[in-house]
């Protein structure tokens, strides 16, 4: 079916298609990480966070359903971050390496600890199949929860209410925007990453809904996202890096002057493509979106008097 809203449902029907959708696809992420853990549990938090999404759009109609629900696959996403996180680790030190081949014996020392970490993370077992089979319980509890989301029919009210949804998101991405150029803090910049996400997987969602397409939009968010994605990897590996003692003195000295200058250079960059991406006015787009999913779930309307 299809994974992008069709305005030629209802809302409410269609919301609780891809709902459904996407948490049957992430509990059969979650059956198979049993054997492969590592590429399933990522995959199913990908999954997660496209139900997030479908909430996030339609968040402004049913504002109870939204925080009841939102924080369960929030929770258990977070529950399964263990072995992403391990893994990302090690990205982040092979692309430290790449950066600075001069540095590449300190890396490849810093490399195997961490390989050696996430073996023990991986290597238990009954610890893993517990975490698993509790999000599988969850997100069973979850879809029988989708019915329970209340919606308008009228198609005016279910055009406003998706439309409010992409204007919150973009809100949200231009309020973190602000923040991480005036103040810089990490958690700034980890704000503006979960932004510009939940704005792409919205744009996801609405597919060819979005006024123009804007296929470029959707790439250049992809590769924002991919840049946050990295600085916040930099950031953790920080802070394990001043919690644990995984390398000598001398070789942490060498790795935090590398990972200060690639933190300044990424957030650089991303300041740079969230500009482009966030300080204009969608005012217009938004105007655009909401006409043209009031037409379509008009005639919807329309088509069920005839038929009745």
């Amino acid at each position: 079916m299809s994974v992008t809203l069709d305005a030629n449902l209802p809302l409410a029907n269609d919301a609780m298609r891809l709902l459904r959708q996407d948490v049957h696809l992430a509990l059969d992420h979650l059956a198979q990480a049993h054997i492969e853990p590592e590429e399933h549990l990522h995959k199913c938090r990908r999954r997660l966070k496209a139900v997030r999404a479908v909430l996030r759009l339609v968040r402004p109609g049913d504002e109870t359903f939204f925080k009841e629900e939102n924080a369960r696959y929030r929770d258990v996403a977070a529950s399964l971050a263990g072995p992403r996180e391990a893994t990302a680790l090690i990205e982040t030190v092979d692309r430290l390496a790449g950066a600075h081949p001069h540095h590449a014996d300190i890396y490849a020392g810093l490399r195997a600890v961490l390989l050696e970490r996430r073996d023990v993370v991986m290597s238990d077992i009954s610890a893993f199949a517990s975490i698993i089979d509790a999000a599988t319980a969850t997100c069973r509890q979850g879809l029988l929860r989708i019915g329970a989301l209340s919606l308008p029919a009228d198609p005016n009210a279910a055009a406003a209410i998706v439309a409010e949804g992409v204007q919150r998101g973009l809100d949200r991405a231009k309020k973190a925007l602000t923040k991480a150029r005036s103040r810089g803090e990490e958690e700034d910049f980890h704000d503006l990453r979960k932004a510009v996400k939940v704005h792409a997987a919205q744009l996801d969602v609405l597919g060819k809904l979005w006024p123009g397409g804007d296929k470029a939009r959707r790439k250049a968010l992809n590769k924002l996202g991919g840049k946050l994605g990295e600085l916040n990897d930099l950031a953790v590996l920080d802070v394990l890096l001043k919690k644990e003692t995984l390398v000598s003195p001398e070789a942490r000295t060498v790795i935090e002057k590398d990972l200060k200058d690639e933190t300044k250079r990424l957030r650089k960059e991303s300041l740079a493509g969230a500009k482009d991406l966030f300080e204009h006015d969608w005012k217009r787009k938004i105007a655009k979106l909401t006409e043209k999913l009031r037409l379509q779930f008009s005639a919807i309307s329309t088509t069920t008097l005839w038929a009745a």
